[in-house]
């Protein structure tokens, strides 16, 4: 009886340990985990990528202001015209003159410091100083346009300069980020009153075509104003030896003969044009898709953003060149 009674208490303690392990063990999955993909979205998040190659005199990475000329030659993407097209003139002159400006080109260069340990943008020999009176927005005036590229909207940078500049003149600054050639296409068409864009060429074609002019006080249209580094990135164990090239084309180079895995923004903004112009001559690589496409098994040409394109080749292992700005934003997970 006893032996019977002894053992009817074990069986007993047996299924209470089990059903609290049972709880025990639930509790966690009440509280979903991210799949791994979820995981990797996340913008910096273990991201493996490391700066392999950077201050080479073709790294250099000019970022300009350019006001939207009023009388342009608007067209669609067709190539079509576009008429009754408002250009906000004077609220693009007021951001303008403002960003150029003693205090507006002192918090640009001083961004990023406190957060990252080094400045993320630095202010261009000969850049453009205003000293002009800036006027407060009226109804009229109120809302300015600017188009600029992903790298300059995933650094950071306008969403630390922009709320000063609206906080003390009034003004509401809408801001749409692409590639640069997709955001010099929108102030084409006349959805921008301004341009903040990095690549020189294109600019200067912009202007060429008549859609940009010369504000009060200046002596170009083209305001070169900022500057920081292109930086070419990859996996820490750099299979390519990139880190120990001579020069930035040696280091391209050797990912094209090596067939390493490479991003490529592949949507004709400022980093993908200084990015083909950095691959041997003899490959033929232009922005163009078709330019590349007997490389698609190395290269891929992904037609998206900086921080996208951040986190592609963190998941994949790949190489890809970056602007320094955006990559420490990455890396701090901040770049989407």
């Amino acid at each position: 009886m006893k032996k019977t009674a002894l053992a009817l208490l074990c069986a007993l303690l047996l299924a209470i340990a089990l059903t609290a392990c049972g709880q025990d063990a639930a509790e966690p999955s009440s509280v979903p985990s991210a799949a791994p993909s979820e995981a990797a979205e996340t913008p910096g998040a273990a991201s493996g990528l490391v700066i392999l190659c950077e201050a080479d005199e073709d790294m250099i990475n000019n970022y300009s202001l350019l006001a939207v000329n009023p009388d342009a030659p608007f067209v669609d993407a067709d190539g079509n015209s576009v008429a009754d097209v408002y250009i906000n003139t004077e609220g693009a002159a007021a951001l303008i003159n403002w960003m150029l400006s003693a205090e507006g080109e002192a918090a640009a260069a001083d961004y990023g410091y406190a957060e990252y340990g080094e400045y993320l943008f630095y202010l261009a020999d000969g850049a453009p100083v205003s000293t002009a009176e800036i006027p407060r927005a009226t109804d009229e005036t109120r809302v300015i346009r600017m188009s600029t590229t992903t790298s300059v909207n995933d650094s950071g940078l306008l969403g630390y300069l922009l709320p000063m500049f609206e906080a003390e003149y009034g003004y509401e600054v809408e801001v749409t980020s692409a590639g640069t050639g997709k955001a010099i296409a929108n102030a084409e068409s006349g959805n921008a009153d301004l341009l903040l864009v990095h690549s020189k060429s294109q600019e200067e074609e912009f202007v060429a075509a008549g859609y940009s002019c010369v504000l009060p006080g200046f002596e170009s249209e083209r305001l070169t104003f900022l500057y920081n580094y292109f930086v070419l990135c990859g996996p820490a164990d750099d299979p390519a030896g990139v880190k120990d090239a001579p020069s930035v084309r040696d280091a391209f180079a050797a990912i094209a003969e090596g067939k390493y895995p490479f991003v490529s923004r592949g949507d004709q903004s400022g980093t993908h044009t200084k990015e083909v112009s950095l691959w041997p001559e003899e490959l033929g690589i232009t922005v163009d898709a078709a330019s590349v496409e007997q490389y698609a098994d190395w290269y891929t040409y992904s037609n998206a953003g900086m921080g996208v394109c951040l986190t592609m080749a963190a998941e994949t292992g790949s190489y890809i060149l970056s602007d320094k700005a955006t990559f420490l934003t990455f890396q701090a997970g901040g770049a989407e």
